[in-house]
């Protein structure tokens, strides 16, 4: 791993003029925004997942539809603005850090797709709708025995004249309680080696698909399990070529794998953190004289800052066309953990007003901490557990040997 300098390019760390710009622009319409949020608004997916929350959600995600802000980095020939990941990641930092709802779940994974493998017909019915945000998508990726070793699944897609059969399960659905339509990742054929027996289908809900919530600890859904019983899809849905939907999904993993939400939302609360300790006393003292407070809130601040800068190192090797899955996996693995480390440090000095619930008037910031330290442990795992991540950095990265 060769941090900060790719063939003998140092990066530069400093924003362009239309990049400082930018952020102006997308920073003035986030202040704007927030005024309107529900009232004790502290953000994340489970206050996005309210009705109120939800609300507030697709009513910010359709003005950033229409000032094109979706489609930042799409090719300007799809509607896009033809920006790169710099720009991109700077987008999603200021949503992040001001706790504004942005991107539509699941947004890059079809377009991106769509953009790079899909026909052109496919490009004209589904990219227009995408991007004005008309469509909330499920994702149907992960199954019961299939998450980090998502190549394992049996979802299968049997084809029958114009149409796909499917059958299986998924599992950690997201947001499909809201969604209207769904991607599958199905196996079309088994005898195929396990990533190139698979295909990428989309399509509208409808019969055949059942979902069914999974409550998180904190009593927020927003993940489902799903089951898929013969749920026919036509031939035209299909996404790249049949048995080679592994390549159509990672498509769009690629567009977005900084994890400067974790970073940018989490220097936020730390910041309310901060704040909350200049104001609180405890046994007569205010919590930001006490030595140990203060250095564990300095450790913080020095971690959430590098995390930043690893996200926009990145963003700026995916912007030279550079390989970033060791990167990715890397910064994956420290924004998530940090974030616990927030969370569990943020409990530990409030004691146990920490732990009141978000609904009782006695909950220090609306509930925030309580609410993050149960949906943290959780980080670790979505979109590839620290355990993975570490694999990835040890075996591409530091050429370590497997077991």
């Amino acid at each position: 791993m060769n941090l900060c300098m790719e063939g003998g390019v140092k990066m530069d760390f400093r924003f362009t003029p239309e990049q400082e710009a930018l952020r102006k622009e997308f920073t003035e319409f986030c202040k704007e925004e927030a005024k309107s949020a529900p009232e004790g608004w502290i953000g994340g997916l489970a206050a996005e997942e309210t009705d109120e929350g939800w609300a507030y959600h697709q009513s910010v995600v359709k003005k950033v539809a229409a000032k094109g802000w979706l489609c930042l980095p799409w090719p300007e020939e799809y509607g896009g603005k033809g920006h790169g990941p710099v720009e991109q990641l700077i987008f999603n930092e200021v949503m992040a850090y001001y706790r504004v709802p942005a991107i539509p779940f699941h947004f890059m994974t079809v377009a991106a797709g769509i953009m790079v493998y899909g026909t052109e017909e496919q490009k004209k019915e589904w990219l227009p709708k995408i991007a004005r945000a008309e469509i909330n998508w499920a994702e149907g990726l992960s199954e019961p025995n299939a998450g980090s070793d998502l190549a394992s699944l049996t979802t299968t897609a049997v084809a029958d004249g114009a149409h796909y059969v499917i059958n299986g399960q998924k599992v950690w659905t997201s947001g499909a309680h809201r969604a209207d339509h769904i991607f599958i990742l199905a196996r079309t054929d088994p005898n195929e080696p396990r990533h190139k027996g698979l295909t990428f289908f989309i399509n509208k809900i409808g019969p055949g698909i059942e979902f069914r919530p999974l409550i998180f600890m904190n009593g927020s859904h927003f993940y489902n399990e799903t089951f898929i019983d013969d749920f026919r899809v036509p031939r035209e849905n299909v996404v790249g070529k049949v048995n080679q939907g592994w390549y159509v999904m990672m498509a769009g993993r690629n567009f977005a794998r900084a994890n400067i939400a974790f970073a940018a939302g989490g220097k936020r609360d730390l910041e309310d953190l901060i704040e909350y300790c200049k104001e609180t006393q405890e046994g007569g003292e205010i919590l930001a004289k006490k030595a140990l407070v203060r250095h564990r809130l300095v450790e913080l601040a020095i971690d959430f800052e590098a995390a930043l800068k690893f996200a926009y190192y990145i963003a700026w090797l995916q912007s030279k066309g550079k390989d970033i899955a060791v990167e990715a996996a890397a910064c994956g693995y420290y924004a998530s953990e940090l974030n616990l480390r927030l969370a569990n440090t943020a409990i530990e000095i409030m004691g146990l007003y920490g732990t009141v619930t978000r609904e009782s008037n006695w909950a220090p910031l609306c509930g925030k901490f309580q609410d993050l330290c149960q949906w943290s442990s959780g980080f670790t795992i979505a979109g590839g557990t620290t355990e993975i991540r570490k694999n990835i950095i040890a075996w591409q990265g530091l050429k370590l040997p497997r077991d």
